[in-house]
């Protein structure tokens, strides 16, 4: 998985291989992303100018088939949740739900989502691939936090400066740094940080399969006794809301 090079626009501290596309509020960055991948190419960013979320896609160009390629979706949830952890107190933690969602303390804060090219078979490479993030940063009219104790927003979990620009700069470091990582020792390292942050049964031991399938044995018995398929699940965002295009809230 790949960066080419890119001039960066000024409005975001992108490092070189980013190039930014700002949108208004009423932009959808996923969409967008995915609307100019082919004709853009890989580190197109593209940042949703919002106050109540960070919302921004990143397009990638994969290097192997899409069987192993859509594992980038751990690659990206990683990335996501260390630039949460960086900016947020180190008192809450940060856990996953499989996939593609993010819980900081368990309150439901957002998720990752993957996008490709329409009838991409399981074994050619896609010309791209798009990995959009979007984390609720502030509440609006929507009750108290308690009448709601499963999904929040970044200021009511002890974010002191709730800054979606820095959120989505320190994003865009860790998932360099994370495909660096794959690159030079292989996925099982991208798999090790993204399953630490998964919460097991103790009983349970946890592994993602070749192409990204989830595998739960049991630690007595290391034969997989669940196994989730990861394809099925990235058609359907778990996180996001299908009345809003949002966060469920």
């Amino acid at each position: 998985m790949s960066l080419r090079e890119t001039a960066t626009d000024p409005a975001l501290d992108l490092p070189p291989p980013y190039k930014l596309v700002p949108l208004r509020e009423a932009g959808d960055a996923f969409a967008k992303a995915c609307a100019i991948a082919a004709e853009q190419g890989a580190g197109v960013l593209v940042w949703v100018r919002r106050y109540d979320l960070a919302e921004f896609a990143v397009v990638l160009e994969p290097d192997e088939p899409f069987a192993q390629a859509r594992r980038a979706i751990y690659a990206g949830m990683n990335a996501l949740a260390d630039a949460l952890a960086f900016h947020g107190p180190p008192s809450r933690p940060i856990t996953f739900d499989w996939p593609d969602a993010i819980r900081i303390d368990g309150v439901l804060v957002g998720g990752g989502r993957l996008g490709w090219p329409r009838h991409t078979h399981a074994d050619e490479i896609p010309p791209w691939l798009v990995f959009s993030g979007m984390i609720r940063t502030f509440v609006i009219r929507a009750g108290e936090p308690g009448l709601r104790p499963l999904v929040g927003a970044l200021d009511e979990m002890g974010f002191e400066a709730v800054d979606a620009g820095k959120i989505i700069e320190s994003f865009s470091r860790h998932l360099m740094s994370g495909f660096h990582e794959w690159s030079q020792t292989g996925f099982a390292s991208v798999a090790r940080l993204w399953i630490d942050r998964l919460p097991k049964k103790d009983d349970q031991h946890v592994q993602l399969a070749e192409n990204g399938d989830l595998l739960i044995a049991r630690k007595a018995n290391l034969a997989p006794f669940e196994r989730r398929n990861l394809a099925e699940a990235l058609a359907t965002p778990s996180w996001l809301d299908p009345a809003t295009e949002t966060p469920w809230l």
